[in-house]
């Protein structure tokens, strides 16, 4: 496999929705979301069972990207972690750009980080209805196959920094993988986190390299696994500047963990920097 590196890109552009801004209140809903390549799984056994659709097409699996599309047409900002860029196991569909068309989603983003050819296309994916003024794509330490995505909205000390990842499950990786994120975010006023970080908050902001930023973790709620959530792996950080108007854990298992939803309202002056709309913008179809 040859190896990544960090690199600018665009975002791809979905010439069938008009773009977006944000809304006149200022209001920002962001959805963090593992979908398993589009598998439902509601037991253990399922991991067994059902291990083969992770290789081979299944029918089920259209359905339930309409109901994960569905989901999606709510928020404004949307992290994907485990989706397929187009492989035999998803019938050859691009999910991030299937999931931005279901959503009407202006810009989508598709981050590859295991290309495994027609077996299996790897992915992180990101889905906007801003426009990023700054999109770069990010391999992680470690070995390969995790990779964030960073977006900038907006301009100078005002602008916002996301960065959508997917962590390893081991410490040690996972602690490399959070000091280089550390230092892409360092110099950022505004910033937001989201993603499968596969550990527990309180390890995040006390004893990772995250613990000097002044971070908040709103969301407490376990999200793994779906069926009987015991594990709070998922998660959207926040810098103390963004005001948190609502958090949830969406009961919604489609996948193997539960999207987690929350909304933030902006600083005035980011507010200023980016384009309004002063009626909502296209949405899916559970708006």
């Amino acid at each position: 496999m040859a190896e990544r590196t960090a690199s600018s890109c665009d975002a791809r552009v979905n010439p069938h929705f008009d773009s977006g801004g944000l809304p006149a209140d200022g209001r920002l809903r962001l959805l963090s979301f593992n979908i398993q390549v589009g598998i439902s799984t509601q037991r253990y056994h399922h991991y067994l069972t059902r291990g083969w659709q992770h290789l081979l097409p299944h029918t089920g699996r259209a359905g339930n990207l309409q109901r994960i599309g569905d989901l999606l047409g709510d928020f404004d900002l949307v992290a994907l972690q485990e989706v397929d860029g187009g492989s035999i196991r998803s019938g050859f569909i691009n999910q991030v750009e299937h999931l931005a068309q279901l959503g009407a989603f202006p810009y989508w983003y598709q981050q590859l980080n295991r290309n495994l050819g027609r077996i299996a296309q790897h992915s992180n994916g990101l889905l906007s209805r801003l426009q990023p003024s700054l999109l770069e794509d990010h391999p992680l330490p470690g070995p390969p196959g995790r990779g964030a995505i960073l977006m900038r909205f907006g301009q100078g000390s005002d602008a916002l920094a996301v960065v959508m990842m997917h962590l390893s499950l081991g410490a040690r990786t996972r602690t490399r993988q959070l000091a280089y994120i550390r230092e892409l975010v360092g110099n950022y006023r505004h910033v937001v986190l989201m993603g499968d970080m596969n550990t527990h908050a309180n390890d995040l902001l006390e004893h990772s390299p995250l613990r000097d930023l002044g971070l908040l973790a709103p969301q407490v709620e376990a999200t793994f696994p779906s069926w009987r959530p015991q594990r709070c792996l998922d998660h959207i950080l926040l810098s103390s500047s963004l005001t948190l108007e609502r958090v949830s854990v969406l009961s919604q298992p489609i996948s193997d963990h539960l999207p987690v939803a929350v909304d933030i309202r902006l600083p005035a002056g980011l507010q200023a920097d980016l384009p309004l709309v002063l009626s909502e913008p296209p949405r899916g179809k559970s708006a």
